[in-house]
């Protein structure tokens, strides 16, 4: 059996303990490496310091936002993958956070086998050494 997440680094930002640690342990299950925070400014130096293969963030976190991490990651330069993951369904929120970077826009709840597909999906057109149609 292959791990999909084997020699990748995933970073994972949420508040609520719970999401958090079963979102840890469905990546680790997976092989991944992960690295963890629960407020936007943790989350940004994470991925600052460990520059992960891919980002899972909250959108509403304490100590900034996940959509200000994303304008910083952007404003950075600091290209990777996000998936946000958010209880809101306003449609102008997806369209800001789609065009500040983020690569999936998930509304909670989110079923784990969801999210790992997404990521595996958004970590393969990553790696794609040709265009996919």
């Amino acid at each position: 059996m292959s791990l999909r997440f084997a020699n990748r680094t995933i970073a994972l930002v949420d508040d609520d303990p719970d999401i958090l640690q079963s979102m840890e342990i469905a990546f680790r299950q997976e092989g991944a490496r992960t690295i963890t925070a629960t407020d936007g400014l943790g989350g940004l130096h994470a991925v600052r310091e460990s520059r992960p293969d891919l980002l899972v963030l909250d959108m509403m976190l304490p100590r900034s936002s996940g959509l200000l991490v994303l304008e910083k990651l952007r404003d950075e330069a600091i290209s990777l993958p996000v998936i946000l993951v958010t209880a809101n369904q306003g449609r102008r929120h997806r369209e800001f956070a789609m065009g500040v970077g983020a690569s999936a826009y998930l509304l909670k709840p989110i079923s784990l086998a969801r999210l790992l597909e997404t990521a595996t999906q958004l970590l393969a057109d990553g790696n794609a050494t040709e265009p996919r149609p």
